[in-house]
C-alpha cells in the first residue's frame, strides 16, 4: 500500500506533505511525488525514496497552502519517473494520487483510448484521472460530480486525494477498500493513509468508510457518498501518541495483530470479491493469469510461518486447480540445484519482502526462466521488485515478531488463487465456485467469535505454562495448522513443541506421550474426522493429555479430550484460518505467563535479511 497525504489550509503545504510522507514512508518508496497549487500547479516526481524527491526539489520555489503527496509501492507499471504519482489528466485539469487497485482499468482505459485519450504511464492510476476529466468535461459538471460519477463506474480498491486546477481551493478525497482518515484543525484539513502525519497537527480526525467522498473547501468539508447521500462526519478525538495508536490499546503488538485478523483478512479479499460473491479479481495476476492457468507445476516458496502458508496452499492448489504443486524451503532450494522448468510457476511468500533466503531462490527461478509470483504485505520491499507479479495482502504492518495476520492473509490470497485457479481451469462449477467464494467472506465473523473466547484460552495457559513440550497434530489442512501452531509456541514462551501429520505420530512420536505430554489435536469436522478420532484414542490409552480444537457441536471428540476449544463450522478450505488462532492465543498467553518478551522473543528478529 501506498503512502497519502494531502492539506488545505493556511500552513505552507510543502512541509506539511514532505514530512507526512517521511512517516508513510514504510508504505512504499518505489517513487515519490508532490503537487501544490498556487496559481498554477507545481508538480515534482521521481522514482526512488522521499528524499530523492527532497533533492529534486532543493532550490526550486514550491509555495502554496494546497496540495497533495504520495510515495508509492508499485503495482501497475515498473518504478520510474513516469509511473510515479501524481498523475495528470491528458489536458490538465486533474491532479490524483492513489492507494490500491482498479482491476477494470483495462476496459476502462480502451474505452477512454477510442475518445482520443493519450497514455503515457503504465498505471491504472493514470486511466482513472483521465475517466474523471472526461466526464467532468463531457458533462460540464463540478469537480465533485465528475469525481463521485467516476467511481461508480470503477471495480477494485482505492484511496484518493484529488485537485482540479479550475477549482483551486478544494481538495477531494474517497475511500474503498484502502484506508483514509482525514484530520480538523483551525481552519485546516489534512487527508492521509493513516493518523501518523497528523497527530502533530491536530487530534480530531475523520475516519471514511468505504464509498465516502470529502469535499474539501477551505473551511469547509462536505462528506457524501459516491450515491450523492450526504453524510453527517462523525468527528474523533485521538488522544494517544503515535507508539500507543499503532499498540492500539492492547498490552503487546502481537496481541493486537492477533485480534486485527477479522479485520487484516477483510481488507485483503475485500475489493478482490465482486459484490455479487461470482468472481475474484487479482489486478497483480492480470497480466500473467493464462501462463498461471496453463502451468504444469507450482513451486512455493517461503521460510517459517510463509513456508506453512505454503503447504495449506498445496492443499488448496492441489485439490481446488489440479495442479501438482512443491512447497520448499527457500534456504534449501536455493542451494541444491533444483530441477526448474521454464513453464514453472514459482510463488515466493515472505511477510517482509527482505527475506535472504527467499530472495536468493527467487533469482534462482527467474534466471531458469520460470515465472515468479510474490505474496508480501511490507510495500516497497525487495521481493515486490524482484518478481515478475504478485499480490500484496492488505495486512498491514505486522510489527509482532512472530507472524500472525500475515499467516492468516497469505492463506487467504492463497485460497483466493487456487479458486480463481480452478473456476478458470473448469474443476468448480459457476455455484461451487459462488459457494466457496462465499465462505472467504464468512472468516472475519468467524474469528470474531473465536477471540470471544480468548478466557477460556487463558484458563487452559494457566495450567500449562509450566510445560517443557508440546506435541500438535493435525491431518490435511490441519497438518500446517499443526506446524504453525507448534512454532508460535516455540518461538515467544521457548517450550519445545513439534508438530507433525496425525497419522505419523505411531511411526515415533507416540513413544514420547505420557501423562506429561500436552497433544494439541486440531480435530474439526473434515474429510479425516474418523481418523483422527483414533488417534485422539490412541494418545488417551497412553495418558496423554489431550487439548482439542474442535467444530461447535461436536460431542465425540469433547468426550475424549481433557480440554477443548471451538471453532464454527465452515468449509475445510477455509478451517485452516480459523483453527490457527486459537493456537496463537495459547501460544500468547502461555509466553505471558512465563515471564517472555512476545514481541520480541530472543535470538529471533522480524525480518531475516542475512543467511
Amino acid at each position: 500500500m501506498c503512502g497519502i497525504v494531502g492539506y488545505i489550509g493556511h500552513r505552507q503545504a510543502y512541509n506539511v506533505i514532505i514530512n507526512g510522507l517521511k512517516r508513510l514512508e514504510y508504505r512504499g518508496y518505489d517513487s515519490a511525488g508532490i503537487c501544490v497549487l498556487n496559481g498554477s500547479s507545481q508538480l515534482f516526481k521521481c522514482k526512488g525514496k522521499v528524499s530523492d524527491l527532497e533533492n529534486h526539489i532543493k532550490g526550486k520555489p514550491l509555495e502554496g497552502t494546497i496540495g497533495i503527496g504520495h510515495t508509492r509501492w508499485a503495482t501497475h507499471g515498473e518504478p520510474n519517473d513516469v509511473n510515479a504519482h501524481p498523475h495528470v489528466s491528458m489536458n490538465g485539469i486533474f491532479t490524483l494520487i492513489h492507494n490500491g487497485i482498479i482491476e477494470n482499468y483495462s476496459q476502462l482505459k480502451t474505452k477512454l483510448e477510442n475518445r482520443g485519450y493519450k497514455f503515457t504511464s503504465e498505471t491504472d492510476t493514470e486511466v482513472l484521472v483521465n475517466l474523471i476529466e472526461y466526464i467532468y468535461e463531457k458533462g460540464n459538471v463540478t469537480a465533485e460530480i465528475a469525481v463521485r460519477l467516476a467511481l461508480t463506474k470503477v471495480v477494485g480498491a482505492y484511496g484518493l486525494a484529488i485537485l482540479c486546477h479550475n477549482e483551486p481551493n478544494t481538495l477531494i478525497a474517497a475511500r474503498k477498500g484502502s484506508p483514509l482518515v482525514i484530520g480538523v484543525g483551525e481552519d485546516e484539513y489534512f487527508v492521509a493513509s493513516d493518523a501518523t502525519p497528523i497527530v502533530e497537527y491536530t487530534n480530531s480526525v475523520i475516519y471514511l468508510n468505504d464509498n465516502d467522498v470529502a469535499v474539501i473547501k477551505r473551511g469547509e468539508l462536505t462528506l457524501k457518498t459516491i450515491y450523492n447521500e450526504s453524510l453527517q462526519p462523525n468527528i474523533q478525538t485521538l488522544d494517544l501518541d503515535i507508539e500507543e495508536i499503532e499498540k492500539g490499546g492492547f498490552d503487546h503488538f502481537m496481541l493486537k495483530e492477533i485480534f486485527e485478523q477479522p479485520r487484516s483478512i477483510h481488507d485483503t479479499f475485500r475489493g478482490r470479491i465482486s459484490p455479487h460473491l461470482d468472481e475474484i479479481h487479482l489486478g497483480g495476476l492480470y497480466h500473467v493469469l493464462p501462463r498461471l492457468i496453463e502451468a504444469k507445476r507450482i513451486i512455493i516458496i517461503g521460510c517459517g510461518t510463509s513456508w506453512h502458508a505454503g503447504l495449506v496452499g498445496e492443499y488448496l492448489l492441489e485439490e481446488l486447480a489440479r495442479v501438482p504443486v512443491e512447497v520448499e524451503y527457500a534456504s534449501e532450494f536455493r542451494y541444491r540445484n533444483p530441477i526448474i522448468y521454464k513453464d514453472d510457476v514459482v510463488i515466493a511468500i515472505s511477510q517482509s519482502g527482505e527475506t535472504a533466503d527467499t530472495l536468493a531462490a527467487i533469482r534462482l527461478a527467474r534466471k531458469a526462466g520460470a515465472l515468479v509470483l510474490g505474496i508480501c504485505n511490507v510495500v516497497g520491499a525487495s521481493i515486490p521488485r524482484e518478481t515478475d507479479a504478485g499480490v500484496y495482502t492488505h495486512a498491514g504492518p505486522e510489527i509482532g515478531v512472530a507472524s500472525t495476520k500475515a499467516f492468516t492473509a497469505q492463506v487467504t490470497i492463497l485460497t483466493m488463487i487456487a479458486l480463481l485457479l480452478g473456476w478458470r481451469k473448469g474443476y468448480l462449477s459457476p455455484e461451487k465456485y459462488k459457494e466457496l467464494i462465499k465462505e472467504i467472506t464468512l472468516v472475519p465473523e468467524k474469528i470474531e467469535k473465536i477471540l470471544g473466547s480468548n478466557d477460556k484460552v487463558i484458563k487452559i495457559a494457566e495450567i500449562f505454562s509450566k510445560t517443557t513440550n508440546f506435541l500438535y497434530l493435525g491431518r490435511g489442512y490441519f497438518f500446517p495448522v499443526a506446524l504453525e501452531g507448534a512454532l508460535k509456541l516455540k518461538e515467544i514462551s521457548y517450550i519445545h513443541a513439534e508438530g507433525y501429520p496425525a497419522a505419523e505420530m505411531k511411526h515415533g512420536p507416540i513413544a514420547l506421550i505420557d501423562e506429561k505430554m500436552p497433544v494439541v489435536v486440531i480435530a474439526a469436522k473434515d474429510g479425516s474426522y474418523e481418523k483422527v478420532v483414533s488417534n485422539v484414542q490412541e494418545v488417551k490409552a497412553r495418558k496423554g493429555v489431550v487439548i482439542s480444537i474442535v467444530t461447535e457441536g461436536d460431542t465425540l471428540i469433547r468426550e475424549m479430550s481433557d480440554y477443548v476449544l471451538e471453532i464454527p463450522k465452515a468449509h475445510e478450505i477455509v478451517e485452516s484460518l480459523l483453527a490457527v488462532v486459537p493456537l496463537q492465543l495459547l501460544a500468547y498467553h502461555i509466553a505471558l505467563m512465563r515471564g517472555c518478551n512476545v514481541d520480541q522473543p530472543r535470538n529471533l528478529a522480524k525480518s531475516v535479511t542475512v543467511e
